[in-house]
Order: C-alpha cells, then structure tokens, then sequence
C-alpha cells in the first residue's frame, strides 16, 4: 500500500468513527428555556444532561437558557425566538383554550412542590393573608397561580391579596424581611432555615388540590415538525438525566451542578431528597398524566383561567406523547 494510500484510508477510518459514535450531534442546535434567574430546582434536570453530556450522548445539540419566568418562557417559545420551554401547566392550559397558541406539551412535570408561607408563625392562616403583600414570581406566572388555587382550597380568594411580583426571590425577599407571606418551593424551605429565619407552612399545594399538574415542556407545533428528530433526542437527554439523579452514588454530582441554583452542596442534596421522595422528575412516563391535565383544565374554567366562551383544551390537543416514547425506544436501545 503506498504512503498516500494509507493516509487517505485513515482518515476515512476517522471521519467513520466520528460520525457513528452516540455523540454525534444531529440537526440544529435546540435552545432550552428553564425558569427563573438564578433557576428554580425543578430545571436541574436539564443542568444535569447539559453538563453529563446527556444530550449529546443522544446526538442532541442544545443550550440551556434561564428566563425570569415559566411564563417569560412560554412567551418566547410561542414567538419562536427559543425551541423549547419549561412553563407552567396552568398557563399553557390557559393560552391554548383562550387563544389557541400554536404549542403542544411532549414532556411534563407532575407533582407540584408549591408551598404557601409565612415568617410569622402567629400568621399562619389563609385568613390572615387579608390585605397583605404576598410574594409571587409574576402576576399569572406560575406562583402567582400556585397561589390562587391555594388560596381556594382553604376559603379565601387572591382579589384579598397584594401579589408582589419578584422572580425566583420570594425566600430571599421573606428572609431580608421584605415579606412576611410567599409561595415558595420545598428547597427555599431549606435556605430560609439555614439562614436564621424558618418559614412556617400554611397550606400546601399537595394538600388543597393533589390533582394538580405543575410544568409542562412545551414546543412550538410547527418547529417540531420540521425538526422532530432533534426533540426526541433533547427528551432522550432528559429522561437519562432523570434515571441518573435517581442513582444515590451520583447525588454528590447533581449537588454540585445544583450550584446554578445559588443554594449550597448541603441544601441542594437535602432538596434533591426532597424532591425524589416527592417523585417530581418522571422517569418511567412521559409526565403527561391525563387525570392530572384534566383536573388542571377544570381548576382553569373554575377559576375563570378559561376565559367564557372558550372551549377548554382537549388533552388530545394538549400533548404529544409519541415524541416521548420515541426517546425511551432510543434511550433503550443505547
């Protein structure tokens, strides 16, 4: 064989070995919106197949961006400026009956973490909140939300309270003293103790409505039409994140990525436990549970989420689920 020959051989070899490898990235790059700056502990799943090299083991090319909001989000995933949004059920529910937005949920989130609370333990009522500020992410964002439909479970109405919009800085605004009441997550329950300043709980999501269906991984239906393959692979990368932040040897590292969060490697492990118990990250369904998407669009026309007039979204309508089980048919063949 002449030295040209051989050289040109071998690189033929490479490019081979390049392209078969599961890394391989197929398609445009996707960008993943999550919620909240710093982001909220639900979006760690998408961290954790970003910096495991989840995404790309599946040949998925994409780039996690935080928003301010799950609703920030679905706003810029409906104008198509990202590919791909986590937001809240509710509000997609919301925006697809009242406006028919061109939206479909392939992934989901089932069990909401939302916790209604206050620094004051002599405060520790619905009735109490009359009249008061009460920290929430946006007026109709996804705490904002949490908080309406707390509130209904234990007799009171939202028009009684002062929503203070602050992102995903409830717990900080309610530690420095800011707010006495707020709507916070398990893992803010964690900070706000090893800050010297305990919240007490006074309902839960969990308790005033366990039907309830937290955040939902929403796509544009035309963007994933015309690059389906590339969403597979994105909740292929997700689905492996999940069944790895299961694993107890990894928890160390999912702490340690948890860092984008602001909380420390102590309360981010005692959140993920937290979390896990809760079975808030789906790992053996897509998260699309029709009982629970139901409930939310009912909650919705009760609440007048769904505007009169409009006919409420059909969960058919709602979700794709073939994109999921497309992802756990590549996951096991990996």
């Amino acid at each position: 064989m002449s030295r040209k020959l051989a050289i040109v051989m071998g690189c033929l070899a490479m490019l081979a070995g390049a392209s078969a490898g599961p890394a391989a990235a197929q398609g445009k790059k996707l960008v993943f919106a999550v919620p909240g700056i710093p982001p909220v502990f639900s979006t760690v799943i998408a961290y954790v197949a970003e910096k495991e090299g989840l995404f790309k083991k599946f040949g998925a090319d994409v780039e996690v961006k935080a928003f301010d909001t799950g609703a920030a989000a679905a706003r810029a995933v409906t104008a198509g400026d990202i590919d791909f949004a986590i937001s809240p059920s509710p509000l997609i529910v919301s925006q697809i009956s009242n406006a028919d937005i061109n939206l479909v949920a392939i992934y989901g989130f089932p069990n909401p973490d939302w916790i209604l609370a206050t620094t004051d333990p002599g405060k520790a009522s619905c009735k109490d909140l009359a009249g008061q500020p009460a920290g929430v992410d946006s007026v109709g964002g996804a705490r904002s939300i949490a908080l309406r439909e707390m509130l209904i479970g234990c007799g009171a109405k939202i028009e009684e309270v002062q929503q203070v919009a602050l992102g995903s800085n409830v717990g900080p605004a309610m530690i420095a003293g800011r707010l006495t009441f707020g709507v916070l997550h398990l893992d803010d329950l964690a900070v706000m103790a090893t800050q010297g300043k305990p919240a007490t709980t006074i309902v839960t999501m969990k308790k005033t409505n366990p039907n309830s269906h937290y955040l939902l991984g929403v796509a544009r239906l035309d963007r994933l039409k015309e690059n389906r393959d590339g969403y597979v692979r994105l909740i292929a990368g997700l689905i492996a994140a999940a069944t790895y932040m299961q694993d107890a040897k990894n928890a160390d590292r999912v702490a340690e990525i948890a860092s984008v969060t602001g909380h420390s490697k102590e309360i981010a492990k005692v959140a993920l436990g937290q979390f896990l118990e809760l079975g808030f990250w789906a790992v053996d369904d897509d998260g699309l549970d029709r009982g629970k998407l139901e409930s939310v669009t009912a909650v919705q026309v009760k609440v007048g989420g769904i505007r009169a007039g409009k006919e409420a979204v059909k969960y058919e309508r709602l979700v794709d689920q073939s994109v999921w089980r497309d992802a756990m048919a590549l996951v096991k063949k990996q």
